[in-house]
């Protein structure tokens, strides 16, 4: 394979060593990722996130504080973005990366990506009041504007290719199993 180089700030040499590796071995596919998070007051809280495993070992680095707070209308004092608002930051972050990295992959140099995000979340369900509404969102909206030296069919493609490779978005169109417990 020749070398490709850096595309869309992607190492695209070491992407397909890592795809590589993963064929040889492919329990270096499997990551736990993970967050502590405590409660600080009313709709504030903070989580820390520092290590995780993958590539078949613990990895560690600094750690990162992320703070969710209600704005005033939801009781809170606005010290920061809710959870809701985390997870369209979440689905954002994911889809445009997954974009990037796979047009890096296939040669295509993209200059810019934004989106705009916008979820519909009734309260009725949050608050007990409807038990026919959900909790979370019902609809989540995405629009997406890329350029680079790439034609709009192809750009159409690549951003169905981050749909269907986004981790985030399938968590979030997927059912997940999620298990809460309480520990004394």
């Amino acid at each position: 394979m020749a070398k490709k180089g850096i595309v869309n700030g992607v190492d695209v040499d070491n992407l397909f060593g890592v795809i590589d590796a993963i064929k040889e071995n492919p329990k270096i596919a499997d990551f736990k990722f993970r967050a502590e998070n405590k409660w600080v007051n009313g709709g504030y809280t903070r989580s820390t996130v520092k290590d995780f495993y993958g590539a078949c070992e613990t990895q560690t680095r600094s750690g990162f504080t992320l703070e969710s707070a209600e704005h005033p209308v939801l009781l809170g004092e606005d010290q920061s973005a809710n959870p809701v608002e985390y997870a369209l930051h979440a689905l954002a972050g994911c889809l445009t990366t997954s974009l990037v990295y796979h047009a890096a992959a296939r040669g295509y140099k993209i200059t810019e990506v934004s989106s705009t995000l916008e979820g519909e979340l009734d309260l009725h369900g949050f608050l007990g009041m409807d038990e026919n509404v959900r909790s979370g969102y019902d609809n989540i909206k995405v629009t997406f504007k890329v350029k680079g030296d790439v034609p709009e069919e192809t750009l159409k493609e690549l951003v169905q290719i981050a749909q269907a490779r986004s981790p985030v978005y399938d968590m979030l169109t997927n059912p997940v199993r999620v298990s809460v417990q309480l520990e004394n």
